[in-house]
């Protein structure tokens, strides 16, 4: 729902294991490359464990990933298996066919089978989720499993990856047997403040996200408390963190955001019976809107409120001739000093181009221009005549430096005004470096035209940033296929596509 509003490909948070998406921060990467060692140099049964949520499934499955072609793997996820059981799977696995025999001759067979796999060149790998959950006898006949070998070397590896009563288990006495076969022991610790700050900055990466950072300090730090650095956790409060950001029409996920998605989680502390705060400001800031309504029904709706609020300035009443209007010169920004307001009159809008330009237009009308040139008692200094409209302010917050930088800034503050609210543009960049994106426009005129490359004003964390974003497109479909033809230049840049009512909303901030 919210991937569009902060330039996602795809949902960086999922609690399913998404190889893509492993982090190899922490003590991850180095305990998947010491199982990959461990498996391909006849080792034995080698042990993982870690606390619910610390990534042994996703560790697990990436490790299949990894091993070598010769490597022929073998994955229990069913913990349950009666020690019969776990034999007709293997012998399954391994097209042995063991209807009906009896254990040792099924274990002849799988001896005879892993032999001649063994004389092929090829190994195989028995690797086996939730192994804490498993029977007492089930693990004993693991036990036996691993005394298949040759003279020389074992022929079937084991890998056990289970939670920290796995240990327990392994701990009794009729488990020494099992437990003095294990070379290999790792533990998945959980991560701690820096390495959530990593993983998270990570997943919303491999997501697609190119900007800055989107987690504030105080969300990040309110995270790695209540997750206790758990990455099933970290997830479930990331991925609602964002979607309170969401609801909440901003691109910076705060400590009010984290805090929501805290109370909304049943990990959180939230007390019995306490309202649902996460459900509160989605209802507050997105009301009118019917439950699970798509990104692009959200986007309708702040179309229509944007544009009701252009007609409501354009619409404002002109000054009657009896009230002095304000000349040009002394519209808000300007040099001269400002009028001062009468008694009772309402406070001034805050300038902005639409505001100035809806001035201006008031201004020269014919109903004003009298007032405008001539004192309101006749004995004072006329003011100046009128004069021709100035040059609407590029906007807010400028680059500072960069000629060319300069001119698409200008160019994009005007081509903001008029474009249709319905319509896309490619993002391919955010620095706040002005010196980056005049670089960078050097470099794009020579593949494309330097008139479809507009830059934008951006503000995270209390912070200025310009995003760069590339051609215009009425529709979303349209933009996708666009993203396919750029130049390898921008390709390079991870592109996402960005809708214009929230570019124009963050150019206004």
């Amino acid at each position: 729902m919210y991937l569009s509003h902060f330039g996602l490909n795809e949902a960086p948070f999922r609690i399913t294991p998404h190889t893509e998406f492993f982090f190899s921060g922490a003590n991850r990467g180095a305990t998947l490359e010491a199982l990959l060692y461990a498996i391909t140099h006849d080792e034995g049964i080698v042990k993982v464990t870690g606390e619910v949520g610390s990534g042994k499934t996703m560790l697990c499955r990436v490790l299949v990933e990894r091993l070598p072609k010769s490597v022929e793997t073998i994955y229990l996820a069913n913990p349950s298996l009666s020690r019969d059981e776990i034999l007709h799977v293997l012998a399954a696995d391994l097209q042995i066919e063991s209807r009906g025999e009896r254990v040792t001759i099924m274990l002849r067979a799988l001896q005879e089978r892993l032999i001649k796999l063994y004389a092929a060149g090829r190994r195989v790998v028995v690797l086996i989720d939730e192994a804490h959950a498993m029977p007492i006898e089930t693990l004993e006949e693991v036990r036996l499993l691993s005394n298949l070998e040759s003279n020389r070397h074992k022929l079937l590896q084991i890998v056990l990856f289970g939670q920290p009563e796995l240990d327990e288990h392994l701990a009794a006495p009729n488990m020494r047997q099992l437990k003095e076969r294990i070379t290999h022991s790792f533990r998945l610790e959980p991560l701690v403040r820096s390495d959530v700050e990593s993983y998270i900055d990570f997943r919303m990466r491999a997501a697609g996200y190119r900007g800055p950072n989107v987690f504030a300090p105080a969300a990040m730090k309110m995270i790695a408390r209540t997750s206790e650095g758990l990455t099933r956790r970290i997830n479930i409060l990331a991925d609602k963190s964002l979607l309170a950001a969401f609801a909440d029409s901003t691109h910076q996920v705060g400590a009010k955001h984290a805090r929501a998605a805290v109370r909304d989680s049943e990990f959180g502390g939230r007390r019995r019976g306490a309202p649902n705060a996460w459900w509160l400001v989605g209802a507050g800031l997105a009301a009118g809107l019917l439950a699970g309504v798509g990104l692009h029904l959200y986007n309708q709706w702040r179309v229509a409120g944007g544009s009701l609020g252009a007609s409501a300035t354009a619409a404002a009443p002109a000054p009657s001739p009896s009230s002095p209007a304000t000349p040009p010169q002394h519209l808000p920004g300007s040099t001269a000093p400002a009028a001062v307001p009468t008694a009772g009159a309402a406070p001034a809008p805050q300038p902005g181009a639409e505001a100035v330009r809806a001035a201006q237009v008031a201004a020269a009308s014919p109903s004003a221009a009298p007032a405008a040139t001539t004192a309101g008692d006749g004995t004072g200094p006329a003011a100046p005549p009128p004069q021709a409209a100035p040059e609407p302010p590029p906007g807010p917050n400028p680059p500072a430096s960069g000629k060319l930088t300069q001119e698409r800034f200008t160019a994009t503050q005007r081509w903001l005004r008029s474009a249709p609210s319905g319509s896309w543009t490619i993002q391919l960049l955010t620095t706040g470096d002005s010196r980056a994106i005049e670089r960078f426009l050097e470099q794009a005129t020579q593949e494309v035209t330097l008139e479809d490359v507009y830059i934008y004003s951006v503000k995270l964390h209390g912070r200025q940033y310009y995003g760069v974003t590339y051609g215009n497109y009425p529709s979303l479909e349209e933009t996708i296929t666009a993203m396919g033809d750029l130049p390898f230049s921008f390709k390079s840049r991870g592109p996402f596509h960005r809708s214009i009512p929230v570019m124009r909303r963050q150019n206004q901030e």
